[in-house]
C-alpha cells in the first residue's frame, strides 16, 4: 500500500496497532465493570462488594454486631470493609492491565494506560 514512501508503511502500521490497542482497552475497561470483588473486615462481619472498576454495589452487615454501645466499632468495620473491597478492585483492574500489556507483546513492568 505505502510501498515506495519509505518508514510510512511502518507508521500505518503501527496507528493501525494504537488504534487496535485503544479498542481492546475500551472493551477491558467494559470487562472490569462486570468483575466484582468482596473485601471484609471483622473476620467476616462485614462484607463490602464492588466492581473491579471501583464502585460499591453491596454491603452486606451480620446483625450480631449492632449494638448501641458498639457504633464507632461497627463504623470503623464497615470503613476497613469499603477500604479491602476499593484495595481488592484496584488490585484486579492492575491485573487485567497486565494481561493486557502481555497479550499485546509489552514488556513486563510496563503499565497500562501510558
Amino acid at each position: 500500500m505505502f510501498k515506495g514512501m519509505g518508514g510510512l508503511g511502518d507508521m500505518a502500521k503501527m496507528m493501525k496497532a494504537a488504534k487496535d490497542m485503544q479498542g481492546k482497552m475500551a472493551q477491558m475497561q467494559d470487562d472490569l465493570a462486570n468483575v466484582t470483588v468482596t473485601g471484609e473486615s471483622g473476620a467476616g462481619l462485614v462484607k463490602a462488594t464492588a466492581t473491579a472498576k471501583g464502585e460499591l454495589t453491596a454491603l452486606d452487615i451480620d446483625p450480631s454486631i449492632f449494638s448501641a454501645d458498639d457504633k464507632e466499632m461497627v463504623e470503623d468495620l464497615i470503613l476497613a470493609a469499603i477500604k479491602d473491597a476499593q484495595q481488592r478492585a484496584s488490585d484486579k483492574a492492575a491485573e487485567e492491565m497486565q494481561k493486557m500489556a502481555q497479550d499485546l507483546g509489552l514488556p513486563p513492568g510496563m503499565n497500562l494506560p501510558f
